[in-house]
């Protein structure tokens, strides 16, 4: 039997990279998916690719209340109540010293990545039946850091402690609450991280950033979704509060 079926996934920044990779994942293995994301016109293509029984999407600022309402709202009227909840939309921000960081730019940062994932959790919540599984999608740097990245790091610490508040909330329901730590993956997002912060073009940026990783390689998305999978499914039944690096040895 495939591992989510009949379950029902949620899915924040579903319509490309790690979020897409993890929708096709989760559909193959018999879950029907909500995607939540700003980009129409790649929602709409990935609710064709996994085809309109199986999937539906929604327009979404997760830092906009209302819309989180109304996206879990779709989500629960179209499949029913909520078994997974991916939060996974996220921004990279400036990379500057503290100093010279952008005080708006830190401030969207944390509205996106913490206050989302918060917003979601909290409308969420009422409608994921009793054994669900959350799974946040944090960052290596959610466990290290590195100069210049205030912003993001500060967002990605902070989601681990909104989980471990979660997973102390949810147990009483055998809700298991967890985030996800993946390393440089190869993304749109993640060059364009690595062109900003090397100045380098993509394949120079990659190759510096590989040599930081002790596998020396990026992750390809599908890797990543492998795990939100792992966390997502009875596999691990018995995690909760958990951080799970999926880094290449980054944060040894």
């Amino acid at each position: 039997m495939a591992r989510l079926d009949n379950k029902v996934a949620f899915i924040t920044g579903g319509e490309s990279g790690i979020g897409l990779a993890t929708a096709r994942l989760f559909a193959a293995e018999g879950a029907r998916v909500h995607l939540a994301g700003l980009q129409a016109g790649r929602l709409a293509e990935a609710v064709a690719e996994l085809g309109p029984d199986v999937a539906a999407c929604s327009v979404t600022d997760v830092t906009d209340e209302g819309q989180v309402i109304a996206a879990v709202a779709q989500a629960v009227e179209r499949f029913g109540g909520l078994d997974v909840v991916f939060s996974n939309a996220g921004i990279s921000g400036a990379i500057a010293p503290i100093t010279e960081y952008p005080t708006e730019e830190f401030r969207r940062v944390m509205d996106v990545h913490v206050l989302g994932a918060f917003l979601l959790l909290k409308h969420a919540f009422p409608h994921l039946r009793d054994g669900a599984s959350v799974i946040i999608n944090s960052s290596v740097v959610g466990l290290t850091s590195d100069a210049g990245i205030s912003g993001y790091a500060t967002a990605k610490h902070a989601q681990v402690g909104l989980m471990r508040t979660a997973a102390k909330e949810a147990a009483a329901r055998g809700i298991r609450v967890n985030t996800v730590h993946p390393g440089p993956t190869d993304t749109e997002f993640q060059r364009d991280i690595e062109t900003t912060a090397t100045g380098a073009p993509p394949d120079v940026a990659a190759r510096i950033f590989d040599a930081r990783i002790p596998l020396a390689r990026h992750a390809c998305p599908e890797e990543i979704a492998r795990s939100v999978l792992y966390l997502a499914s009875a596999d691990s039944s018995f995690m909760t509060g958990a951080t799970l690096a999926v880094d290449g040895g980054m944060h040894i």
